[in-house]
């Protein structure tokens, strides 16, 4: 009787479990599993623009050859100008005054290779699909493949000196994106990952 029971019992748990398996192959179609990656591939690319759209960025990817600075991006002063290799002109290099890191009793900010972003590279006015068309456009990042761009993103640091912006001249921290360095880094490498995808909006 003992043998019986546990049979009838074992039995039941198979019947279950294949009403299980059956049910979720019937919920479970290849669209949902495509829906699920593109909004993974969809939350990366929402974390990742927070960054590359904030004024830290921005204010070196102008549209004309003026930089902008501060939390308001305003035009730089002192008519600093871009010059032909994005660094300035004459006295007014960028070099003159921003040197490899923050001068926090000046003000002034710093990291390795201080400069505009190439013309080609103006991220001024656009919104953040058009900024990710520009980004992957081999002819106008400089011939950066998806790898060099994951590498530009996380390793460069100018760019990571958003995340470590210093003092203005006052004294007050710069704001800093509204994404830890960390989250970034996690969002860029999987959106890479997942092709680089860039939504329609």
């Amino acid at each position: 009787m003992k043998a019986t029971f546990i049979v009838f019992f074992i039995s039941i748990l198979w019947l279950a479990g294949m009403s299980y398996d059956d049910n979720l192959s019937m919920t479970t179609s290849p669209d949902d599993l495509i829906s699920k990656e593109e909004t993974t591939s969809s939350e990366s690319f929402d974390i990742m623009m927070k960054v590359l759209t904030h004024q830290r960025c921005i204010n070196c990817h102008p549209s004309g050859d003026r930089p902008h600075q501060g939390d308001d991006s305003h035009v730089h002063h002192f008519n600093v100008q871009r010059g032909e290799d994005n660094h300035g002109l004459g006295i007014v290099a960028c070099s003159t005054c921003h040197q490899s890191e923050n001068n926090n009793y000046s003000g002034v900010p710093g990291a390795p290779h201080w400069g505009l972003a190439p013309k080609s590279m103006a991220w001024e006015g656009l919104n953040r699909v058009e900024i990710a068309q520009l980004m992957l456009d081999p002819e106008k990042n400089g011939g950066r493949s998806i790898e060099e761009i994951e590498k530009h993103l996380t390793e460069d640091p100018l760019v990571l000196w958003a995340f470590d912006p210093g003092l203005n001249n006052e004294g007050v921290p710069r704001e800093t994106p509204p994404v830890s360095k960390e989250d970034f880094f996690v969002a860029v490498k999987q959106w890479v990952a997942e092709g680089a995808k860039i939504p329609s909006e």
